[in-house]
């Protein structure tokens, strides 16, 4: 991926999730308070982040295994702990799941901006990157955390509308940031 298309795919999508806030409707208020606890967040976060993992793993070279000649043992063993943690941890795993995705979705925009020091405004993309890794490693820790901000944030109506107007501006500068390459 290049440096180009990452921050501009990573702008679009703190655009947009601006302008949902922005928006700030009651669907956006129920969707985001029932989230943590979704049972289709699971299935689709998880799962999504699941699957993700697994195709990572498929992709290992046996340089990169320690016990395994081959990928498909490792596979299969992530494979069935996404079950079981589905069966028998079913709680904020659309948390979780959003989680994953976002420590997935964290490498390629890194790769993409790493040792391109001629290009400061890179560090828009790289800074909200890593911001979010570190949102994502508490939450994963504290998933419940997600559902008292929540909370919080829909309380006072003027919340969300600040927080969206905040990402929508980073979203949009970052997204411009992308065309001075």
């Amino acid at each position: 991926m290049s440096l180009f298309l990452a921050t501009l795919l990573f702008g679009l999508f703190l655009a947009v999730l601006g302008t949902v806030l922005l928006w700030n409707n009651s669907v956006v208020a129920s969707t985001a308070r029932t989230l943590p606890r979704s049972k289709r967040g699971a299935w689709l976060f998880f799962g999504a982040g699941a699957v993700w993992f697994v195709w990572r793993v498929s992709r290992l070279t046996e340089s990169d295994l320690i016990f395994f000649q081959t990928p498909p043992p490792v596979m299969a063993g992530f494979a069935v702990l996404a079950l079981l943690a589905f069966l028998y941890a079913p709680d904020f795993l659309a948390v979780r799941g959003l989680c994953v995705l976002v420590l997935l979705a964290a490498e390629p925009l890194l790769y993409a901006a790493y040792m391109e020091y001629q290009h400061p405004q890179r560090l828009l993309m790289v800074t909200g990157v890593y911001l979010a890794l570190s949102l994502a490693l508490y939450l994963a820790a504290a998933p419940y955390r997600l559902r008292d901000f929540f909370e919080w944030l829909f309380r006072v109506p003027a919340r969300p509308r600040l927080l969206g107007a905040l990402l929508l501006s980073y979203g949009l500068a970052t997204s411009a940031a992308a065309f001075t390459y």
